[in-house]
């Protein structure tokens, strides 16, 4: 059996209840919960929305392949009224999101599917739900645990607010330059 994180998010109608319905699917469909994030309510991340999302992360135990997983989440989403998935970084408001995080130390590029997800160490909706569930676990391009690409993620975020509000200073000549 594989272990498997994935990350669910959902932004349209009643989220919580879209979460708990592709928990309940992917149970009877993919394998068994062995454990669940706490919900985290986040802005949308690479698109402009009025509808925030509700986000979290899934660990499942699964004997699906890479490929019959990444299949049943995307049964999963259809069933849930999701109906165009993003392409080319193009993102839009959805009902669901499935997206596979880990699956065991697998690594893996088709045109179908990356393994690991490639951006999930860019994305805090994603770390800081990870990090409650396996803070230690490794990653196994970054060779880092998850709590650590989460901290580092922070450290990232917090040098460019620090740098846009220097840039403000100088801008605004609070500062000599």
């Amino acid at each position: 059996m594989a272990n498997v994180y994935l990350g669910l998010g959902s932004n349209l109608g009643d989220k919580r209840k879209q979460l708990f319905a592709a928990i309940t699917l992917l149970a009877e469909q993919a394998g068994d919960i062995l454990a669940l994030s706490d919900l985290h309510e986040t802005i949308p991340w690479g698109y402009q929305s009025a509808h925030s999302f509700l986000n979290m992360v899934v660990h499942l135990g699964t004997s699906l392949s890479p490929h019959e997983l990444l299949a049943s989440t995307q049964h999963i989403e259809s069933e849930l009224g999701r109906t165009a998935k993003s392409k080319d970084r193009q993102y839009n408001d959805r009902t669901i999101d499935i997206d596979i995080l880990l699956y065991d130390k697998v690594i893996l590029q088709t045109p179908d599917l990356v393994l690991p997800h490639p951006l999930m160490h860019k994305r805090l909706f994603v770390l800081q739900p990870f990090t409650q569930i396996a803070s230690d676990l490794i990653h196994p391009v970054f060779n880092q645990t998850i709590t650590d690409l989460y901290q580092a993620l922070l450290m990232e975020i917090v040098d460019e607010i620090n740098r846009q509000k220097f840039e403000e200073l100088i801008n605004a000549d609070v500062l000599p330059v």
